[in-house]
């Protein structure tokens, strides 16, 4: 659609739906204009999804309407499979196009490229041919064709649910550039609900909350909208804080016994009930609290010289007959008590065959695979198969299958209460597990797994299904995780943020260290910086067998120093002693102690300076507010010098 700067595209007015008895959306009205870029988010059973559909026109609201600008073409992406199985894969992308007609569309080809890289020479990345039959792929591959086949079309507005799912990293790098770069920036407009916080900050400009049967409008992506929705939190608290106060006062009042004839005692009784009554509705708080922990010895997981082969049937290889593939060849990884390693790699490399393989779940062709005495693994598997299995069962029952109290925190919780925590109300917890959103099925399995009190864990694909909430509690829970951590995951917020360091598979059959990270491994995928050598093939550090081996690897040395792989600032170069000496050394751990003296009496003047003001505001003497207002100022900003000075002298005294 030609010049569409300004155009409102569609809208929706009054919507409402209600699922049994509980109203999803509640009289929703809001609007998509050219040029809008949004993020859906919210907790799981929000009613994101249906949102979209609606908007989409997939499914009906009970009251409401939703209208499209003439002439606008919508594309939507649902999670469910829509695909023709009986379809080539041809097909299904390109319909009738010759080749040459979408090859020379370099947006076309693009698509191609992104999402089935290789197709067109024969048999893609993944082992997709254009001459398959679409009921042939896997759940993964289905969902690139399906998402190639919705990009290939010419819409002036796209909706996407969960588009990052079965995505790898590179394949969410490059849908996060194509959205960016498909339409001029007034042109065009997208919608898409997804847990990657990555991608939301990358791609969105507006961001909506779905919560509580209402939608709220950030302007941002993901870290605008979190701020935004901290200080909404932030003004909310403060506001109850006024309400109890005023209650407390308004109760003590009525204790004096004020006598009931008069109206104003009256008064003060109907002002004093109407505040207990404004109670703030509360939202349900997702917190996954640390869970009991088996002692962790020194010897954690050694794979050794280990080498591990599959067969792939002819149905995955185009026709090409049964085909030995090798997965690992050699390869030594150590793990030790506390470590934390990132996975990341292309797709059929072995990452989930490598987790299989320290749980002990499949055994290796060759090599072995050496575990420590105190080692309980556990696993968080993409699948849920455990839940499957138990899809009759009610979620209570699930979780006080094997025990009723259990031990979080240091304090003992019933299974009920643990439930609670994760945002499972009581009414919610007698619901069978098959009638379970995916989401809550992810949390439940989750749960589960921590339950059974492991000192490793293992989290393959972790993200899936999970909304952002649930996301930022797993991410608290496991920042204090005391074992040992292995993540496979496309989520690069959540990689860098509870990995220390990451390696990859690029499908040769080794383990690589990554010392640049995420983006390391991505100009590599791209060509533009060569893998690393086998002799940095990832050793890691585990036992003391582990620094003996030539060419290893250390867990410290293969941590990122900066997202660019520099040094800290203030830190000397790579291979180079201190650029102080020992006295300069001595001086900086003196400044130290003299700055935390310092730093102490200006935590303590600003505490003092609080609770004045609280003092003030009560008996609304501004004057006096504002002067004491001037000096919180002036003791913050001299704490926040003395807090730079304390810095710069610890680098200096550290290094």
């Amino acid at each position: 659609m030609a010049n569409q700067q300004g155009l409102h595209l569609m809208g929706a007015e009054g919507l409402t739906i209600t699922f049994g008895t509980r109203t999803v959306l509640d009289n929703i009205t809001l609007g998509i204009d050219a040029g809008d870029r949004i993020g859906i988010v919210g907790r799981n059973g929000d009613g994101k999804s249906t949102l979209m559909r609606i908007l989409a026109k997939q499914m009906e609201a009970d009251d409401g309407r939703v209208t499209w600008r003439g002439g606008v073409s919508v594309g939507f992406l649902d999670q469910q499979d829509i695909l023709v199985h009986a379809d080539t894969v041809r097909q299904a992308v390109v319909g009738d196009l010759p080749d040459h007609e979408w090859a020379s569309d370099p947006r076309l080809r693009d698509v191609v490229d992104g999402l089935l890289p290789g197709i067109d020479g024969g048999t893609g990345e993944g082992g997709i041919s254009w001459d398959q039959p679409v009921g042939a792929l896997s759940g993964g591959q289905r969902r690139r064709v399906a998402l190639a086949q919705l990009l290939m079309a010419d819409h002036d507005v796209i909706m996407l649910d969960e588009p990052t799912n079965h995505l790898d990293v590179e394949g969410v790098a490059w849908l996060a550039n194509h959205l960016k770069t498909r339409w001029r920036k007034d042109e065009g407009a997208f919608l898409v609900v997804t847990h990657d916080r990555w991608f939301l900050d990358e791609v969105c400009t507006l961001t909506w909350e779905v919560h509580d049967a209402t939608v709220d409008h950030f302007e941002g992506g993901y870290a605008a909208y979190t701020l935004a929705r901290a200080e909404r939190d932030r003004a909310a608290a403060v506001e109850e804080q006024k309400r109890q106060q005023l209650v407390k006062k308004e109760l003590a009042w009525l204790r004096r016994g004020a006598p009931a004839r008069t109206t104003k005692a009256k008064f003060r009784v109907d002002a004093a009930n109407a505040l207990i009554d404004d109670v703030p509705q509360h939202r349900d708080e997702v917190q996954l609290k640390k869970m009991a922990t088996a002692r962790l010895g020194k010897d954690v997981l050694d794979l050794e010289n280990l080498s591990y082969t599959v067969t792939k049937p002819a149905a995955d290889t185009g026709g090409a007959g049964d085909v030995d593939h090798r997965i690992f060849e050699d390869v030594t990884f150590r793990l030790g008590p506390g470590e934390r390693v990132g996975v990341v790699g292309v797709n059929g490399a072995g990452k989930s065959t490598l987790l299989r393989l320290l749980d002990g779940v499949i055994e290796p062709d060759a090599g072995r695979v050496k575990r420590g005495k105190t080692v309980k693994t556990a696993i968080l598997t993409q699948e849920v198969e455990e839940l499957r299995e138990r899809a009759g069962m009610r979620v209570h029952d699930v979780m006080t299958e094997d025990k009723n109290v259990f031990d979080v925190g240091g304090k003992e919780l019933s299974g009920a209460q643990l439930l609670e925590t994760l945002g499972f109300s009581r009414a919610r917890q007698w619901t069978p597990v098959g009638d379970l959103s995916g989401g809550e099925r992810r949390r439940l399995q989750l749960l589960k797994l921590l339950t059974g009190e492991p000192n490793v864990l293992m989290l393959d694909e972790p993200t899936n299904d999970l909304d952002t909430d649930t996301l930022a509690a797993m991410e608290d829970l496991l920042d204090g995780w005391p074992g040992t951590l292995i993540v496979v995951s496309h989520d690069r917020y959540l990689l860098e943020r509870v990995t220390d360091h990451q390696v990859a598979l690029l499908g040769d059959g080794k383990i690589r260290a990554l010392p640049g990270g995420v983006e390391q491994y991505l100009r590599i995928r791209e060509g533009k910086e060569p893998a690393p050598g086998l002799r940095d093939t990832y050793r890691g550090q585990s036992s003391a067998a582990a620094t003996a081996v030539p060419g290893s690897v250390s867990a410290a040395s293969t941590k990122p120093t900066t997202t660019a792989g520099t040094p800290a600032a203030g830190a000397p170069p790579a291979g180079q002693a201190s650029a102080y000496s020992e006295a300069d050394k001595r001086q900086a751990r003196k400044t130290m102690q003299r700055v935390e003296k310092q730093m102490e009496k200006l935590s303590d003047q600003v505490a003092g300076l609080h609770q004045q003001m609280a003092v003030a505001s009560e008996a609304m003497d501004l004057e006096k507010l504002s002067a004491l207002q001037a000096e919180l100022s002036a003791a913050e900003a001299e704490l926040a010098e003395s807090e730079e000075a304390w810095l710069e002298a610890s680098d200096i005294a550290e290094s």
